[in-house]
């Protein structure tokens, strides 16, 4: 029977929202609550960037001692043989690899400004996925940028050009959110049985239907023969409206009514780490959550009602889905009104061993103590905020891939 897995692509998609970033520690600690939670496969980054190719090679030295396990680590690149070459050149580990090419007509003719014909972008396509091939990519997935305005029979070309050739996933990408759960449901459906292979669904929620879109779009793959594969971001975050939330759309496909006794995950998902992925995201981004957001929001679990806290008392199920202890949610949470002391660029060894002191984190001497606290320095520097506890503890467990993430050399420029 089909399955349900997840592709988280905050560290792609989320990090080119606008105004908005994360440093490379940030990226990895993302990494690590994504793992940890059971996530299939993160988007990690950009194999064709000069300046994430060290963060990269840092994750992968991670997956091969066994933290960023299982989690498959997948690099984002155009579907082009010079990106694809340029990708093994600058991070030569990385074995998953997502190849990305326009294929509406709106695109075709006001990106690609008419230069490039249909049959063109079928070579292309072709010549990229056999040069990933050749590099020794496991696994590839080949992106419909703009599929929901793409026309199905070409659709259905392309799919079958990336199949023929070696891809495991077709993504059907909704660019601009323009699907609808009727549209998305149709065309999946289609598409799965016309390619007879897995497809992935990249939603965005311009019009406010990212994890509707989602969800419908999965069923429409699955009811059509082929595994689902729903990308995601933490709390949404994306270009422009932002993406299908993740938090949102695994609670969608496991509590809506009837889904998951027809369509089930593929791996188990631990949603007790979601409140603190969430958390983490949020102030890492420097974006609230909303105080709506489903599980993961302030109201969430709140009730001023008269009618619904006196129902919620009774029985919790009266007015509530799902229990925050699902979501890992109920600890109380201490806030410092007092003396406090923050890690910070300009911190010194009596504050950060008053900080690891209270984690309980111990060195074998001071000069291990000052090599530590160095490398805090400079992810306060990459960071500008204070670090949280597991970025603390990361940097001391392992200080040497931390210096890796932490090191960003320009190229040279030409005279």
């Amino acid at each position: 029977m089909p399955k349900i897995y997840f592709i988280d692509v905050t560290n792609r998609d989320g990090v080119q929202t606008a105004r908005l970033g994360l440093s490379k520690l940030e990226k990895t600690m993302i990494n690590v609550f994504l793992n940890r939670m059971g996530i299939f496969q993160s988007e990690f980054g950009f194999p064709t960037t000069t300046h994430e190719s060290l963060y990269l090679q840092a994750n992968l030295e991670l997956a091969d001692i066994g933290v960023l396990r299982p989690i498959r680590l997948q690099g984002w690149v155009r579907a082009t043989v010079h990106d694809v070459d340029r990708a093994f050149a600058l991070v030569p580990g990385i074995t998953h690899l997502n190849l990305s090419m326009s294929t509406s007509n709106q695109m075709i003719n006001a990106k690609f400004q008419g230069k490039r014909s249909r049959d063109d972008i079928l070579k292309t396509v072709a010549e990229a996925v056999d040069a990933a091939k050749d590099h020794g990519a496991k696994t590839l997935g080949v992106n419909a940028e703009d599929a929901s305005r793409t026309e199905l029979d070409f659709l259905t070309r392309f799919g079958l050009v990336a199949k023929e050739h070696g891809a495991d996933r077709v993504r059907y990408c909704d660019t601009l959110g323009y699907d609808n759960p009727f549209s998305i449901y149709d065309s999946t459906r289609a598409l799965a049985e016309n390619l007879g292979m897995p497809i992935e669904l990249h939603c965005h929620g311009d019009l406010g239907m990212a994890v509707a879109n989602s969800l419908a779009g999965a069923r429409g793959v699955m009811d059509g023969g082929q595994d689902a594969y729903i990308n995601t971001t933490v709390n949404g975050i994306g270009e422009r409206a932002g993406n299908a939330d993740l938090v949102a759309t695994v609670l969608a496909i496991t509590k809506s009514k009837g889904f998951a006794e027809k369509y089930q995950l593929g791996k188990a998902i631990d949603m007790t780490k979601a409140w603190k992925l969430a958390k983490f995201a949020s102030y890492a981004f420097g974006v609230p959550i909303p105080v709506n957001q489903p599980g993961v929001g302030a109201n969430a679990f709140a009730h001023a009602s008269g009618i619904h806290a006196d129902g919620v008392l009774k029985d919790p199920e009266n007015y509530e889905l799902y229990d925050f202890t699902e979501l890992g949610r109920g600890e109380p949470e201490l806030v410092e009104t007092g003396r406090e002391i923050c890690s910070g660029e300009y911190g010194g060894l009596s504050g950060f061993s008053h900080l690891m002191g209270r984690m309980a984190v111990s060195f074998e001497d001071e000069n291990q103590a000052r090599s530590i606290v160095e490398l805090v320095r400079y992810a306060n520097v990459e960071a500008q905020k204070p670090l949280v506890k597991d970025e603390l503890l990361f940097i001391a467990k392992y200080p040497q891939i931390a210096r890796k993430l932490l090191t960003l050399t320009p190229p040279e420029c030409a005279a």
